[in-house]
C-alpha cells in the first residue's frame, strides 16, 4: 500500500478455502464454488485460517434451509393450529391463563409437535411471522373467553428473535389496537430464561417498553438457564416457571425437589410468581401445594385442547364449580 515506506514491514494474513477432489469429480464450476463457500466460512470463523469444503456439512446445511422454507409456506399456507392449555391457581382452582401452544398440521398428515420443527426457525425471520400469528389467534380466540370470564388472562409464548427486534413493541401495540377488547394487562408473553440472558441488556429494554404497554412477563424453564440474581433483579418479568423436567421427577428425586423449593422460594423473595410447568400426577399438585407455589398447568389439570374444546372443558369446570357451592336443601 502506498503508505507504507520504502523498507518498511507488511504483514498479510490469508483465509483459505480449501476442496479435496476426488478423482470422480471433475465439474470445475462445482469445485471452485465449493472452495469459494469454505473460504468464507474461514473469515465467519476469524479470518487467517484454513477451512476445507465439508460435503455432509453442505448437505446437512442444505436439508435444513430447505426444511425452513417449508415451514416457512406452511405458514403462509394457514397449516398452523393454535391450542390452549389452562394455568390455574392452586388454593383457589381458578384458571388465571390460557396459554396459546402452537401445533402444525401438514396437508394430510397428523399434528406435528412443536419440538419437532420449531427450534429449525428460531434463528429465521420465519419465527416472527409466527409469532405475529399465534398472538393474533390467540387474542381473537379469547375475546368470549375473558368477557364471560371463564378465564383471567392469555399467555404466549415469543422467540428471543422477536424480543431483539425493536419494531416489536409497535407491532404488538398495533395488535391491541385491533383487539380493543383484549386488555394488555390481561396478556402475558413467556419467553425462555437462556433467550433472555443471551442478549440481556436489549432484551430488558424491549421488555420495559412492552411492559408500558400494559403487558406482563413470565420466564420459561427457569432453573436451566444459570440465572444470576441480578439478572432476576433487572428483568422485568413477574413470573417463573419453573422447568418441568424438575418437577416431572421432584417426587423421586430430592435434589428436584430441592430445586423446585428453591423456584419457589427465590420467587417468593423478589416478588414474583411461581408457576410449575408439567404437572402430571395428583402427588405432585399436592407436593407443590405445600410447598408453596402459586401455579400450575399440565396433564393433571387438562392436556392442550383446540379452542372448541378447551372452551367446552372451561364451560364444564365453572358448572362444576357451581354446583359444588350451591348447598343442598332439606326438609322442613
Amino acid at each position: 500500500p502506498s503508505e507504507v515506506r520504502p523498507g518498511g514491514e507488511v504483514s498479510l494474513t490469508a483465509s483459505v478455502g480449501v476442496r479435496l477432489v476426488p478423482p470422480s469429480e471433475a465439474d470445475a464450476d462445482v469445485l471452485l464454488r465449493q472452495a469459494d463457500q469454505a473460504m468464507y466460512t474461514a473469515k465467519a470463523a476469524g479470518r487467517n485460517r484454513a477451512c476445507v469444503y465439508d460435503v455432509e456439512r453442505d448437505r446437512v446445511a442444505e436439508e435444513r434451509r430447505r426444511q425452513v422454507g417449508r415451514i416457512a409456506q406452511a405458514i403462509a399456507a394457514g397449516e398452523m393450529r393454535l391450542h390452549f392449555q389452562p394455568v390455574i391457581d392452586l388454593h383457589t382452582e381458578e384458571v388465571c391463563f390460557a396459554e396459546a401452544l402452537v401445533r402444525w398440521q401438514p396437508a394430510g398428515a397428523s399434528l406435528r409437535a412443536p419440538d419437532e420443527w420449531l427450534p429449525m426457525i428460531a434463528h429465521d425471520p420465519a419465527i416472527a411471522r409466527l409469532g405475529d400469528w399465534v398472538l393474533e389467534q390467540a387474542l381473537s380466540q379469547g375475546v368470549s373467553w375473558l368477557a364471560r370470564g371463564l378465564c383471567g388472562g392469555l399467555s404466549v409464548n415469543i422467540a428471543a428473535l422477536e424480543l431483539r427486534d425493536p419494531e416489536f413493541p409497535d407491532r404488538l401495540q398495533s395488535l391491541f389496537a385491533r383487539h380493543p377488547r383484549v386488555a394488555p394487562a390481561r396478556v402475558r408473553l413467556e419467553v425462555l430464561e437462556r433467550a433472555a440472558l443471551a442478549d440481556l441488556s436489549t432484551v430488558t429494554r424491549t421488555m420495559q417498553t412492552c411492559r408500558s404497554i400494559g403487558v406482563d412477563f413470565a420466564l420459561d424453564d427457569f432453573g436451566t438457564g444459570y440465572s444470576s440474581l441480578s439478572f432476576l433483579k433487572r428483568l422485568p418479568a413477574s413470573t417463573l416457571k419453573i422447568d418441568r423436567s424438575f418437577v416431572e421427577t421432584m417426587l423421586e428425586d430430592a435434589g428436584d425437589r430441592a430445586i423446585v423449593k428453591g423456584v419457589i422460594d427465590l420467587a417468593r423473595a423478589f416478588g414474583r410468581v411461581s408457576v410449575a410447568e408439567g404437572v402430571e400426577s395428583e402427588g405432585q399438585l399436592a407436593a407443590l401445594r405445600a410447598l408453596g407455589c402459586e401455579l400450575a398447568q399440565g396433564h393433571a389439570i387438562a392436556p392442550p385442547e383446540p379452542a372448541e374444546a378447551f372452551t367446552a372443558w372451561l364451560e364444564q369446570r365453572r358448572a362444576a364449580a357451581g354446583q359444588r357451592r350451591v348447598p343442598a336443601s332439606g326438609d322442613d
